[in-house]
């Protein structure tokens, strides 16, 4: 569909509005230029921001996590939860954030439009949550896991209400044993036992996490769990159609009260998503999404195989022999398929 062409004075308002918003903001950086200059800022601080809602910020002070409402200079780019910055703090209580640090890396997920959105900044690892129910699906996992590597970060699976799996494992334990065959974390976890957490506070000590996951899987009330002091809402679980509700509207960084972790764990709470979209990968990010492929790659007798029938593919016959599985290589068809739809 070809996109719509605006009318001259539609284009008018555009251009009209957009010089208002960049006139506005050029004199709030004048008045606090001007505040800085007279002195009513106190002096640079390293902090690290926990929620954002549009240009305003709550930042966490590094030396002793003290929470400060503060506003973002003009010149600055947007921020995201996790961002680390230097901030000023203002005489009235609130404070200024006026440089931010380089970023390790940053978590983006596709809005509406098809256009990349950060979530979240300076993340040592994805905890990718599934559940007994809603039943999970492998090829749903797949695109979190492809999503991951794409970024650099860490993924770890978390299996949750652990509680409702058979004696036998099922189905379900056979999925975790090719996962962790090829290398990944995988951490068990219940909030219906006393010890149903433990592993996943090993998991947490010393890192940034952010926490990912079908709607409905028990992501908030884990963080519920994890977090005692902090009010969250719990989504409920249909009992009819098991398909969970969406119940957090905005990413925010929580740190772990001791004794779940003296040493400085966090966790970040990011929006509830049902799927995550992987239309902004290229084929090619895609295929080294699955790690097992990357032996194989660049093996092909062609060198633009695209791993489908073509003779003398790699990755095809890795599958005949069993070197990669083969429900894993028909997910990875799958995703191509949706990138083109």
């Amino acid at each position: 569909m070809s996109k719509r062409k605006l009318t001259r004075q539609q284009r008018w308002r555009i251009e009209k509005i957009q010089a208002e918003r960049t006139k506005r903001a050029s004199r709030h950086d004048v008045d606090d230029d001007a505040a800085l200059g007279a002195g009513e800022y106190g002096p640079e601080r390293e902090g690290r921001v926990i929620a954002h809602f549009g240009r305003s910020l709550d930042v966490a002070a590094s030396e002793d996590g003290t929470h400060t409402r503060c506003h973002l200079r003009a010149n600055l780019e947007s921020l995201v939860t996790g961002d680390r910055v230097i901030w000023r703090l203002g005489e009235e209580g609130s404070g200024v954030v006026v440089a931010r640090r380089e970023r390790e890396n940053v978590l983006e997920r596709p809005d509406a439009r098809g256009l990349l959105k950060p979530v979240a900044a300076n993340i040592d690892q994805i905890l990718i949550v599934f559940a007994v129910e809603p039943a999970p699906h492998a090829n749903l996992i797949d695109r979190y896991l492809v999503a991951a590597e794409a970024t650099g970060i860490t993924p770890v699976l978390v299996l949750n209400k652990i509680d409702l799996l058979p004696d036998d494992g099922g189905e379900l334990k056979a999925l975790l044993d090719r996962y962790e065959a090829l290398g990944y974390p995988v951490v068990e976890a219940t909030t219906q036992r006393q010890d149903g957490l433990d592993a996943l506070h090993a998991r947490l000590t010393e890192r940034t996490s952010v926490f990912v996951g079908q709607s409905g899987v028990g992501k908030s009330s884990l963080i519920d769990r994890l977090l005692p002091d902090e009010a969250l809402r719990i989504g409920a679980l249909s009992e009819d159609s098991r398909k969970g509700t969406h119940t957090t509207t905005t990413a925010r960084l929580y740190r772990l009260p001791s004794p779940v972790a003296d040493d400085g764990g966090e966790l970040i709470d990011s929006p509830g998503i049902r799927e995550f979209g992987l239309g902004h990968l290229s084929e090619d990010e895609v295929t080294q999404g699955f790690i097992e492929f990357r032996d194989h790659l660049g093996h092909c007798r062609f060198r633009d195989c695209r791993h489908r029938q073509e003779p003398g593919c790699a990755l095809l016959a890795a599958v005949e022999r069993g070197d990669i599985d083969a429900a894993r290589f028909d997910s990875y068809r799958r995703i191509l398929a949706s990138l083109s739809t």
